[in-house]
């Protein structure tokens, strides 16, 4: 009970996807012009992420290794296909309103990477709480977002009108809204000190220093093992070159010497 918990409040707190690990940006800026948008899309991207780990952990033992990943993306569509009819049958104004993005649910980097890092290796019963936690969490960052938009550009809240339309600032509800508005937010962590992805302690132990605004991609806390051992090896093929160079100087030398001493032997 301890570790779904734990699942739960590391979803909605501690690494939530949209205010901590900045990922699923793409529906983030997209469907949060209102609130409901941003609350539609949210739980349905956590129905597909509460399913779809529970039958990735199922087969766990079964999906060979190599084709992995093509696995979890077969079964993240069928459940994605199964949840958009559903929205066209039941709620087809927010299947309208969500569009294209409820495909592209499919390759939504908080699945994928949940599917990966955690449905795969755990029990059944936790990997549902994964998802249910990553889920809400995202749900969370994705209504935060759509309330503030909302009201800034249309002054309501869920469509109940709440500032006159003389004070409406339509910029809000618009794509570039979208950017500003998560700026903000982000800016509003960081002077408070709030964990981000834009706002990490530096590690020494990785390449980038864990600093992400200066990561290029290619060393981060995922790989920090690769890079560990790729040091080892560089570190010991230096000394075992170093190793090689100092016998053959020492070989050398003592040819040198041999050659010195028969040259004197021959001149006496």
């Amino acid at each position: 009970m301890n570790t779904c918990v734990e699942r739960l409040k590391n979803g909605i707190i501690t690494e939530n996807p949209t205010f901590v690990m900045m990922l699923g940006m793409c529906p983030t800026l997209a469907v949060t012009s209102s609130a409901i948008n941003g609350l539609g899309m949210g739980l349905t991207t956590a129905a597909v992420l509460v399913l779809s780990n529970a039958f990735i952990s199922l087969l766990r033992g079964v999906i060979p290794d190599k084709v992995r990943i093509p696995a979890f993306i077969v079964i993240v569509a069928s459940f994605v296909t199964v949840i958009q009819l559903l929205l066209q049958g039941f709620l087809p104004s927010l299947n309208d309103a969500l569009g294209v993005y409820i495909p592209l649910i499919v390759v939504n980097c908080i699945i994928l990477g949940r599917a990966e890092a955690y449905a795969s290796k755990n029990p059944v019963i936790p990997s549902i709480f994964d998802g249910l936690g990553m889920g809400l969490g995202f749900t969370f960052g994705l209504t935060c977002i759509g309330i503030c938009r909302e009201i800034l550009g249309a002054g309501a809240i869920f469509g109940k009108q709440i500032i006159p339309e003389d004070f409406h600032i339509t910029f809000f509800v618009l794509a570039p809204g979208a950017f500003l508005v998560l700026a903000f937010l982000t800016a509003i962590q960081n002077k408070l000190k709030l964990p981000s992805a834009t706002n990490v302690e530096q590690d020494a132990n990785i390449a980038c220093g864990g600093n992400c605004a200066s990561c290029v991609g290619s060393a981060c806390a995922a790989n920090k093992g690769i890079l560990e051992a790729e040091r080892v090896a560089a570190k010991a093929a230096k000394a075992q070159a170093a190793k090689e160079a100092a016998a053959k100087a020492k070989a050398a030398k003592e040819a040198a010497a041999k050659a010195k001493e028969a040259e004197g032997k021959e001149e006496k």
